[in-house]
């Protein structure tokens, strides 16, 4: 079933109202009529199953028919920082990382990053991701939207990172050298409602600066498997191993 998510202002009593880009969504491409039925996410993170009363040329009402517990979240709160990539491929990893989880996004820029930030289309760039984890969590019946930031630079990810019960690197040096222990030993000391920063770099990897940054820091380099991921991989792989541990194998 179709979910779009609500605020407070959106529901009055037992209904709720969607206009904006959801309205469209609903009368333009899913073509609901009265009596069709969609869910939302309330902003107490229960789902609620509701059935359109009215359309107008603005505005959708439903009557929300009952509300339910059915959670959706990764038991462990993950972050996603990559450093910008080219091309799409950053969007890809916005929409199919949230799809396996992910609760915020940091983009960076590093050293090797091919793409250069433009200060003057920020505002553009950060309103599309935002609008690309949005359908992606409805897409995926999640209960909450990621959170995308604006660019940030190395030394703010550093910042960052003192938010996170853990942070690891996934560096292809590791996978070289045969390494394969220290992603599962990270998930194995983390519990439920603990937070893990993943930290993943450009298409030419880190400098051995940023690297003995990191270290400093006190952050986990991992390798990913025996092989070399593409930047836009490796997000997804990290996400997809901490979902099978912490969910389905379980």
């Amino acid at each position: 079933m179709q979910r779009y998510f609500v605020g407070e202002k959106d529901i009055n009593n037992h209904q709720v109202t969607i206009v904006g880009d959801d309205f469209h969504h609903i009368v333009k491409v899913m073509r609901m009529m009265p009596g069709d039925e969609f869910e939302v996410v309330c902003p107490d993170k229960k789902i609620a199953r509701c059935t359109i009363e009215r359309i107008d040329s603005t505005s959708v009402l439903a009557k929300i028919l009952n509300k339910r517990e059915d959670n959706r979240e990764l038991p462990i709160q993950v972050a996603i920082a990559s450093s910008l990539i080219k091309g799409d491929k950053w969007e890809w990893v916005i929409q199919k990382g949230t799809e396996l989880g992910a609760s915020h996004f940091f983009p960076f820029t590093s050293a090797r990053s091919v793409v250069k930030w433009d200060e003057r289309k920020a505002s553009k760039k950060v309103e599309r991701w935002g609008k690309i984890a949005k359908e992606a969590a409805e897409q995926s019946e999640r209960n909450r939207i990621p959170e995308v930031a604006s660019p940030i630079n190395i030394k703010q990810l550093l910042d960052k990172a003192r938010n996170f019960t853990k942070t690891i690197v996934a560096y292809e040096e590791k996978a070289r050298a045969h390494e394969s222990k220290r992603l599962l030993s990270v998930f194995e000391n983390l519990k439920d409602e603990d937070s893990l920063l993943m930290i993943f770099g450009p298409e030419g990897g880190f400098s051995k600066e940023e690297v003995t940054l990191f270290e400093e820091a006190g952050f986990i380099l991992c390798g990913l498997g025996p092989r070399i991921l593409r930047a836009e991989t490796a997000p997804l792989y990290g996400l997809s191993a901490l979902s099978f541990y912490f969910e389905l194998q379980r």
